[in-house]
């Protein structure tokens, strides 16, 4: 709800966002055998994986599904507290990004780091254009979490490029998105 009352808020006051320049791209990572994760149910993240590319900006022509980062910068840079969240469950620390993917359209890149650890590239499902709900979460896109080992988790940055290279970061404490 209160995500729709800054929507609201965000789109009355024509909140357009800031932001100092971007990156035109992006360095190669590459996590090691020993720095694997599960995202999700069945998508593993291990050695040989490696994410680098650059990137070009997309046209900010707003289309009001949410879609470009001149629609969705203003409602994640209100909403960073919610970016992520952490969950003791069944002997695993989860860290869920659902937040972040439910107002995916808009980014290129979604980047993590734990613990002050090496950035890792998050893989973002695709967009579903073409349909009502573009941003919607659908059983195709995975789910939206990482299991790490259990207690592990104390301190989650994230980094968010946006297609209109211009980037986003917020640093988390473990206690501060515990969830119950």
């Amino acid at each position: 709800m209160l995500d729709w009352i800054l929507i609201v808020i965000a789109l009355a006051f024509g909140y357009a966002g800031g932001g100092e320049g971007g990156s035109t791209g992006a360095s190669a990572i590459a996590l090691g055998a020993d720095e694997s994760v599960v995202i999700g149910d069945d998508v593993v993240i291990g050695e040989g994986v490696s994410i680098g590319q650059s990137f070009e900006a997309e046209p900010q022509i707003p289309t009001g599904k949410f879609t470009t980062a001149t629609e969705v910068k203003p409602i994640l840079e209100m909403t960073t507290g919610n970016w992520v969240a952490v969950r003791d469950f069944n002997g695993q620390d989860l860290l869920y990004v659902t937040h972040i993917w439910s107002w995916r359209c808009g980014l290129l890149q979604m980047r993590y780091a734990i613990n002050d650890g090496d950035m890792q590239v998050w893989p973002l499902p695709p967009c579903h254009e073409g349909t009502n709900a573009p941003n919607a979460i659908i059983e195709s896109d995975g789910l939206p979490y990482a299991a790490f080992a259990p207690g592990s988790i104390q301190q989650v940055r994230v980094e968010l490029l946006f297609d209109d290279l211009t980037e986003a970061s917020a640093s988390f404490a473990r206690s501060d998105i515990l969830m119950p």
